[in-house]
């Protein structure tokens, strides 16, 4: 399985389920799993869900800049590094923003998601 191909397809679906229904990110997720918020850490795919469904704006629109992968470890792990903008609706500007998976396998031969790390980037 081409780790390139797998990044691209991982992050396609994510971006477009977070911009289309938060909610559906949940089965990337499991318990041992821990997002980094900005600087904020949750862990656990409930709480995690719980925390991006209650972002404060309810429409948004990823546009993917970069995607960067590396396989991780021997347990058929990887690492992808994406970075973008987000526009969210009613304002002018979007944001940038960078957000690194750590993504394993799982059983049933697709990945979830271990870890996340999630920061704007200000100018």
């Amino acid at each position: 399985m081409d780790p390139d191909s797998v990044a691209k397809a991982f992050v396609e679906h994510y971006y477009s389920t977070f911009d289309a229904n938060r909610a559906g990110l949940a089965n990337l997720y499991q318990e041992a799993s821990m997002l980094t918020f900005e600087g904020q850490k949750i862990q656990g795919s409930q709480n995690i869900t719980a925390k991006l469904t209650s972002l404060p704006f309810q429409q948004c629109q990823h546009s993917i800049t970069t995607v960067d992968c590396q396989p991780s470890g021997p347990a058929g792990g990887m690492l992808v590094f994406v970075s973008g903008n987000l526009q969210l609706a009613g304002e002018q500007h979007p944001l940038k923003f960078s957000q690194m998976f750590h993504l394993m396998p799982t059983q049933q031969g697709s990945f979830y998601v271990l870890n996340d790390i999630f920061r704007l980037n200000y100018a």
